[in-house]
C-alpha cells in the first residue's frame, strides 16, 4: 500500500530525490508518508510497523537530510543506528548507500565477526552515520575507541527483538552516555511493556506513527501441520520438498546444532541446502545469502536469529521443521513467504510434545492451522517429478526444473520493470506489499 503523497511532498533535497527516482519509486509507503516530515520536523518519534512496511525508508531518508549539513569528527560519529543483528546493521547500511550517494555522507558498520581493526580505521577518518549492534559498540566503547558525545540523532531500530534478545541493559547503557539534546527515533513491530517503559525514559514528546500490514500471514500464506514422531521429521520434510513444487525455502531449527545436522543431511541427499545461524563466520554467511538471493542456493536451514530482517524475493515454501516456542517467532518465520501479493506456503512439522507451543500460535493468528497426514504426504510425493529442491540427477528432471526455472526468471523480470519485489501492474507507484532490503 502506498500513500497519495509523492516523495517530493515530504520536503526532501534534489540529490535525495534523484536517488529515489533512479530506483523507480515515485510514492512513500504509509509510514514513510508519516514519519518523514516529522523526522525534518526533528521530532522524536516512535514508529510502529511490521516488516515490509518501508520503516528503514522511513528513517534513514529524513536522516540524510539531517545530516546533510555539518562534517564529522575523527572517533565522534555524528548519528548512531542500533540494530539487533549484523544483517539487519547490513540493510541499513546498503539503504544509506543508495540514497545517500549525492550526499557527501560517510558511514561505519561496527558489527561482530568483521574486523575490528579495520572497524577502528573507518572511525578514525570520522563517520557521519554509525550502524551498531549493541556488544561490539560497548567493547569499543569500554577500549577508549569511540566517543559517542556528538551524536545528533540516535535510531533503535526492531525494539522488539532488542528486547527477545536480551539487549536492553546493553541500551540502556549505551543512551546513558549519550547527549541529552539529542533526536531519537524507535521503531518497533510492537510494543510490549518493557519497550513502552524505554521509550517513556529515552524520547521527549515523541510522535507516535504507525501502519497495519497490508494483510497478516494468516491471509496471505497456506498454512499446514503434519503431526509427525521425531523420527518421521526429516522423511516427511523431504517428501515434502519433493512433492510441493518449492522454488526456494527457509527450514527453521530450534536450535544451532541442529541447523547443522540438518543442513548437512540434506545435501548428503543431494537438496541444495545450506545452513545459517549466528555462530558461523559473517564472511561464510554473507556468501551463503548471495548464493540463495541468486537462486545458487534453493534451500536455507536457518535459526530464528539469523534470518531475522532477511528479504529474499520470491521464496515459495516456509517449512517449521521446529515448532518455534514463542508465537510471534511462528508469524515472522512464515511471513518469509506469500509477499508482494504471491502465494506462498508454510509447513509445521509438529510433535506431541509441541502441543502446548502450537496452542499459543494458533491463538495467536487467531485460526486453527489445518493437518495433513503423513501418509498422504508419501503418496502425494510418489507421482511428482519435478517439483524437488534436489540437485539435478536425471537429464527429464533436470529438464522439467529447468523449464520451472526459465519461467520463475521471466515473471521476476516482468515484476521488476516497475519495482523490485513490486507486482507489473503497479508500476510507478512505488512500494507495494513487500518491500526491497535496501527501503526496509
Amino acid at each position: 500500500m502506498t500513500s497519495e503523497k509523492t516523495f517530493e511532498d515530504l520536503g526532501l533535497s534534489p540529490e535525495t530525490l534523484k536517488a529515489i527516482k533512479e530506483k523507480g519509486y515515485t510514492h512513500p509507503t504509509p509510514i514513510q508518508g508519516q514519519a518523514i516530515p516529522a523526522i525534518l520536523m526533528m521530532r522524536d518519534v516512535i514508529g510502529l510497523a511490521q516488516t515490509g512496511t518501508g520503516k528503514t525508508g522511513g528513517f534513514t531518508l529524513p536522516m540524510i537530510e539531517v545530516l546533510a549539513n555539518g562534517r564529522a569528527r575523527s572517533r565522534m560519529p555524528r548519528s548512531l543506528v542500533l540494530a539487533p543483528t549484523r544483517e539487519l546493521a547490513a540493510q541499513v547500511g546498503e539503504n544509506f548507500d543508495l540514497y545517500g550517494k549525492y550526499h557527501d555522507l560517510s558511514k561505519a558498520l561496527l558489527v561482530g565477526g568483521s574486523s575490528m581493526n579495520e572497524q577502528i580505521k573507518k572511525l578514525e577518518k570520522g563517520v557521519d552515520v554509525l550502524i551498531a549492534t549493541p556488544g561490539r559498540l560497548i567493547d569499543l566503547f569500554e577500549r577508549g575507541q569511540i566517543l559517542l558525545n556528538d551524536i545528533k540523532v540516535l535510531v533503535i531500530d526492531e525494539a522488539d527483538r532488542m528486547l527477545d534478545m536480551g539487549f536492553i541493559p546493553d541500551i540502556e547503557k549505551i543512551v546513558s552516555v549519550l547527549p541529552f539534546n539529542r533526536q531519537t527515533l524507535l521503531f518497533s513491530a510492537t510494543m510490549p511493556d518493557e519497550i513502552a517503559r524505554l521509550s517513556k525514559k529515552f524520547l521527549s514528546n515523541p510522535k507516535t506513527v504507525s501502519v497495519a500490514p497490508a494483510a497478516s500471514p494468516a491471509e496471505r500464506v497456506d498454512q499446514k501441520m503434519v503431526w509427525v514422531s521425531q523420527k518421521e521429521k526429516e522423511t516427511v520434510l523431504c517428501n515434502l520438498l519433493d512433492e510441493r513444487d518449492v522454488k526456494t525455502a527457509f527450514i527453521f531449527c530450534n536450535r544451532k546444532r541442529d541447523v547443522d545436522n540438518l543442513a548437512r543431511s540434506l545435501k548428503k541427499k543431494k537438496y541444495d541446502a545450506r545452513p545459517l545461524h549466528g555462530d558461523m563466520a559473517q564472511k561464510y554467511r554473507n556468501e551463503t545469502l548471495d548464493a540463495f538471493k541468486k537462486g545458487e542456493v534453493r534451500l536455507l536451514v536457518c535459526s530464528d536469529v539469523a534470518a531475522r530482517g532477511l528479504d529474499v524475493d520470491e521464496v515459495s515454501h516456509v517449512f517449521n521443521y521446529d515448532v518455534p516456542y514463542h508465537p510471534d517467532d511462528y508469524v515472522h518465520r512464515i511471513g518469509r513467504t506469500g509477499r508482494a501479493g504471491r502465494s506462498g506456503e508454510a509447513w509445521m512439522l509438529a510433535t506431541h510434545s509441541d502441543e502446548k507451543y502450537i496452542e499459543t500460535i494458533e491463538k495467536n493468528i487467531q485460526r486453527k492451522v489445518p493437518v495433513v497426514k503423513s501418509s498422504d504426504i508419501s503418496e502425494q510425493s510418489d507421482d511428482s517429478s519435478d517439483g524437488s529442491a534436489k540437485g539435478n540427477t536425471s537429464k527429464t528432471k533436470t529438464k522439467n526444473r529447468n523449464t520451472n526455472s526459465k519461467k520463475h526468471q521471466n515473471k521476476k523480470t516482468e515484476s521488476q520493470q516497475s519495482a523490485p519485489n513490486q507486482p507489473a501492474n503497479d508500476k510507478g507507484k512505488g512500494f507495494e506489499g513487500d518491500v526491497p532490503a535496501f527501503f526496509r
